[in-house]
């Protein structure tokens, strides 16, 4: 694994937005526009590095799903904040009926630098994005720039793929809605769900797009509709079921769950077993079962234990995103412990790799079951946070 720089194309931004990344500057706290999508550098790979990439990732899936067997079959719905208990039945039998319910993609955030094993930061694996610039303007930027070089990303072919596979679990006759919030305000969830339905498209299925905010309820049929108030009998959502579950239309969406066979009156994608992996407690309960695991950092629910006086820790909110609620604490710094109304994981802290100045994480896709591409971000700070930078990358 190398950094390279690199002289961006002339129009590099007119070029990314017309494949569908409209979001390829970043505003600052002092206003100004810096570049989101960063082609002035890339990352190259050896083909072993990712061969070996790819094995861990399928591994650490793997691991997840046992994992998430282990909650249901254990009843830990309370170690991930669902102490709902229609709630908490509702995802288990999502997760036994899995096989009848359509689950797309996931993203595991990675830390690794090329000279040990990769090490487990989080699975996003509910409402994953900087999927848009992993498929598309990436693989676009590499085959005017390298001709005829190598990427780790399969990711169009494989939605595609798994769109076909998963189409029959569909309700027969009825389109997939695609849903994002309005309030969206830089266009990459827009511009994910568009991507998706693209893919959606592309593999036989009629679709419609819908914000989820003009979602309505039906009070006459008991179901949700759109906007020309069709059925939304087939859903998939860029909006995390921690949200679903509990706003204002949470009831109706727990009383109308199509948990697979039919049996309700919407079927959500991705489906409700997926917030069993989209929880930071998911970290403490692989370290609980695969203790001492090469690509696991130790992590605990209860406090940092041992790490505040070896390496330090990380402590994560069950449900954070983008960096948003993670703080650091060094070896030797007081610990801190989170209250009940502000649950965490306590995870040992593996500071980024640097590479000239910039903090890296890997973001490895999965797709279905497979591992499916990369995407890579750099930070200036030692959280990867909104301001973070999308780079592309090569196998050399």
């Amino acid at each position: 694994m190398e950094r390279h720089t690199i002289e961006p194309r002339p129009g590099w931004q007119q070029t990314v937005e017309a494949q569908g990344l409209i979001y390829p500057l970043t505003r600052y706290p002092d206003d100004s526009l810096r570049p989101y999508w960063d082609e002035s550098a890339y990352y190259s790979f050896t083909l072993p590095e990712v061969e070996a990439l790819e094995e861990v990732v399928e591994e650490l899936h793997g691991m997840c799903l046992a994992a998430a067997e282990h909650i249901v079959a254990r009843d830990r719905f309370a170690d991930l904040g669902i102490t709902d208990p229609r709630l908490a039945a509702l995802v288990a039998e999502s997760w036994r009926r899995r096989a009848e319910l359509p689950s797309l993609y996931g993203r595991f955030d990675l830390h690794y630098d090329g000279t040990g094993p990769a090490k487990m930061l989080e699975y996003n694996a509910d409402t994953p994005t900087s999927l848009v610039e992993a498929a598309s303007p990436q693989w676009f930027w590499m085959e005017e720039r390298f001709p005829g070089a190598d990427q780790w990303n399969s990711l169009h072919e494989r939605l595609v793929a798994a769109w076909k596979r998963q189409a029959p679990l569909l309700p027969p006759g009825a389109p997939v809605h695609f849903a994002h919030s309005s309030g969206d305000e830089l266009g990459e969830d827009l511009m994910t769900v568009a991507y998706l339905e693209e893919t959606a498209q592309q593999a036989g299925l009629a679709t419609v797009a819908v914000p989820v905010e003009e979602i309505g309820w039906d009070r006459l049929s008991g179901r949700f509709v759109d906007q020309r108030l069709r059925f939304v009998r087939a859903c998939f959502k860029l909006y995390p079921w921690e949200w679903l579950a509990t706003d204002d239309f949470g009831p109706h969406v727990l009383d109308t769950l199509d948990n697979g066979g039919g049996t309700g009156s919407t079927l959500w994608i991705e489906p409700a077993w997926k917030m069993l992996l989209s929880n930071k407690a998911l970290l403490a309960i692989l370290w609980e079962l695969y203790p001492g695991h090469p690509n696991l950092l130790p992590a605990y629910l209860d406090g940092p234990r041992e790490l505040a006086h070896t390496r330090g820790y990380a402590a994560k909110p069950l449900l954070g995103r983008e960096g948003a609620g993670v703080t650091l604490h060094r070896p030797g710094d007081e610990p801190v412990l989170r209250g009940p109304d502000d649950p965490c994981c306590y995870q040992e802290l593996a500071p980024l790799p640097d590479f000239d100045g910039n903090r890296v994480v890997l973001g490895a896709w999965v797709v279905e079951d497979e591992a499916a591409g990369l995407g890579i971000r750099e930070s200036a700070g030692p959280v990867t946070d909104e301001y973070a930078r999308f780079l592309p990358h090569v196998i050399r």
